[in-house]
């Protein structure tokens, strides 16, 4: 006879931010029975993956973290990659998560299977059962890789800024940088002084503002330590001042003029050519696109050893990259390393592909070109399955932790209302997913990321922000405070052969309205 595989009563993907948050509310609502399955053999999601040099956030570190644990000890005012992602093990560790992470344990696929009332879960260690389904596995887990021709011949050394190399020595290289993101002007300024030469192929220049970046002193960090309110008072302050932005994002574009006028100060303190501070002019309003945050990005394009080239990239060869200028002239230029700093499936996450109905249809499948959720957190035809991350639930102006703990919260109020019931099975209403996606849509009208005249990351092939929450957070905030069954199908699954139940306590602050 086969053995059955082991169950759960929750199985969580991936352990950055969404699946280590996850984690720790389950086990203080006295859930033991859930097991977070990683495919790396550490913890830490992006903030592991992604060690480039100078990698840092662009939220600062007060708020850039969960509410339960805050973190008094930030050495600036924006975290390095290492800070962060020791935080995020130290939050792990001293909340008991580990014991329930299976590393090496990567999600190949997670059939819905309706007569036993569960998820069938398969990985690449073997198949286990989960009665509830989360997924922590972001936005930015998945790097993105460009459709060049003949990128696959390149004979020199090659790889994505999230699976840098630090083994390849960069002294002396003549490196090509692909992509001008938010990964690129961070490490760009870093491997300039050790480049022979680097040409940085640029298809849109992004806006770039002074990061108003410094040491956080002793003397606050022993505040912090020693009066736990003082640092909820600067992070609440930098919270609300961080939502003051969606004046200009959402309410009233034309604010940004204030934003785009700084932004070419910054240029013009740092660049002196002006055919470079032509090229480095963004034609599009400031946060149509991700705005970043840069001291020392303008003053490394201005090095005598860097390029920046704007020509359309149209093949690369064994040793060299080729563009094409506008009369159609082609330019090589030879280089012996190509780090792509091409950004990830935002808008198609390959997590969705792994996920199946019970008619053995994928999430991808499901949504095709529009990604649309309830709540950035449920999907119609999907039950007893969260998106932590989800659709609509991005943001470019603050904290993405705040939203991601706002999903917990409200993934957590679902499974204490089922518990508190005597059910065992929700799902959310088409016409309640419609309904919701078609208020997002209508908010979305009128915003700079609609009319901000650029072609972004957050829209998806039609033309439709499928990414960020069109408004402020709070908004966000208050809506997932609370269940709302009368959104969902609720019932219990009669037949037998699932798992033993394990009860979920109430959870603090809320419940169903």
């Amino acid at each position: 006879m086969t053995e059955a595989p082991p169950h759960f009563r929750v199985a969580v993907i991936g352990s950055g931010f969404a699946g280590i948050g996850m984690a720790v509310r389950l086990k203080q609502a006295g859930l033991q029975d859930f097991v977070v399955l990683e495919r790396a053999d550490d913890i830490g999601g992006t903030w592991r993956d992604n060690s480039y040099p100078g990698a840092a956030c662009d939220v600062p570190s007060h708020l850039y973290s969960f509410s339960f644990a805050l973190n008094p000890d930030w050495s600036r005012t924006f975290s390095p990659q290492p800070e962060i992602f020791d935080y995020m093990k130290r939050v792990a560790g001293e909340y008991g998560v580990h014991k329930h992470v299976r590393h090496g344990h990567e999600v190949t696929s997670a059939h819905w299977e309706p007569e036993h009332n569960r998820w069938r879960i398969a990985t690449e260690k073997g198949t286990l059962t989960a009665q509830f389904l989360v997924s922590g596995a972001g936005p930015l887990a998945d790097p993105s890789y460009p459709d060049i021709k003949g990128l696959e011949t390149f004979e020199g050394t090659m790889f994505h800024s999230a699976t840098w190399d630090h083994d390849h020595d960069l002294t002396g290289r003549r490196i090509a940088v692909i992509g001008t993101g938010a990964s690129a002007i961070q490490f760009v300024p870093r491997i300039q002084p050790k480049a022979g030469r680097l040409t940085l192929f640029q298809r849109t220049a992004p806006w770039v503002m002074f990061r108003h970046d410094r040491d956080i002193t002793r003397v606050e960090r022993w505040l912090y330590r020693n009066v736990p309110l003082a640092q909820q008072v600067a992070r609440k302050s930098i919270y609300w001042g961080r939502e003051s932005y969606v004046l200009g994002f959402a309410k009233n574009p034309r604010l940004l003029s204030v934003v785009e006028r700084l932004g070419r100060a910054n240029i013009n303190r740092s660049v002196k050519d002006p055919e470079l501070r032509a090229k480095l002019t963004p034609s599009f309003r400031a946060g149509c696109k991700r705005i970043l945050m840069s001291n020392d990005y303008y003053p490394a394009l201005a090095r005598p050893n860097v390029d920046v080239v704007t020509d359309r990239i149209v093949e690369v060869r064994p040793n060299a990259v080729v563009t094409r200028d506008p009369s159609g002239r082609e330019t090589e230029h030879e280089v012996d390393t190509i780090i792509l700093g091409t950004g990830f499936h935002v808008t198609d996450p390959p997590v969705a592909r792994r996920i199946f109905d019970a008619e053995g249809r994928s999430l991808a499948e499901h949504w095709g070109e529009d990604v649309r959720a309830f709540r950035g957190t449920t999907v119609a035809g999907f039950p007893n399955a969260f998106l932590l991350a989800g659709p609509n639930t991005g943001l470019g102006h603050t904290s993405q932790v705040f939203m991601i703990e706002a999903q917990i919260r409200y993934t957590m109020q679902a499974l204490t209302y089922l518990c508190r019931n005597g059910l065992d099975r929700l799902e959310v209403r088409p016409q309640a997913q419609e309904a919701y996606n078609a208020r997002i849509a209508k908010a979305m009208e009128g915003t700079v990321w609609v009319t901000g005249g650029c072609d972004s990351w957050y829209l998806n092939e039609n033309g439709r922000n499928t990414t960020l929450w069109p408004t402020f957070t709070w908004s966000f905030a208050l809506r997932t405070r609370w269940f709302d069954p009368h959104n969902y199908d609720l019932r219990v699954d009669r037949s037998r052969g699932r798992g033993p139940r394990t009860r979920v306590p109430a959870v603090t602050g809320g419940g169903a309205r």
